[in-house]
């Protein structure tokens, strides 16, 4: 019997990030217990109030999924603590202008993997990801 082989499950990866005044900071937990690692990326970015910090998610998923296809990662399970994002995704609504060209930016970075899929994050660990990464960007903003 001829069986089609399944890849590998998709590599959970959850997310915390934030911006300040043009520099940004994603951090990622890859993996599950026992085979985690801390994903660190820089990323450029100028927040704009009106936008209430969509424009850091697109910008800091970007950039990681850019680190995570240069390390060879090609099934992820994103888990990102950002509902404004998780509806962009879901529901392909309409967004605001400045937001379309990092849409369709990070649209095309999540068709690069194999298997690609953003979910709702939950837990101490989104948690501490995104208050590491704002900590991290208020020190930059100090310097």
């Amino acid at each position: 019997m001829n069986r089609k082989r399944r890849g590998s499950p998709p590599i959970p990866v959850t997310v915390g990030f934030a911006a300040d005044r043009g520099n940004g900071v994603v951090y990622a937990m890859v993996g599950s217990a026992g085979r985690q690692s801390l994903v660190r990326v820089g990323f450029a970015c100028r927040p704009l109030p009106v936008l209430q910090g969509r424009d850091v998610a697109y910008h800091a998923l970007d950039a990681l999924l850019d680190e995570l296809l240069q390390r060879g990662v090609d099934r992820v399970e994103l888990r990102v603590d950002d509902p404004h994002l998780l509806a962009d995704l879901a529901e392909r609504r309409s967004l605001p202008n400045p937001l379309i060209v990092p849409y369709v930016q990070l649209r095309c970075k999540l068709n690069r993997f194999a298997v690609a899929t953003v979910a709702r994050a939950s837990g101490a660990v989104a948690r501490d990801l995104a208050a590491r990464a704002r900590a991290e960007a208020s020190l930059d903003v100090a310097a």
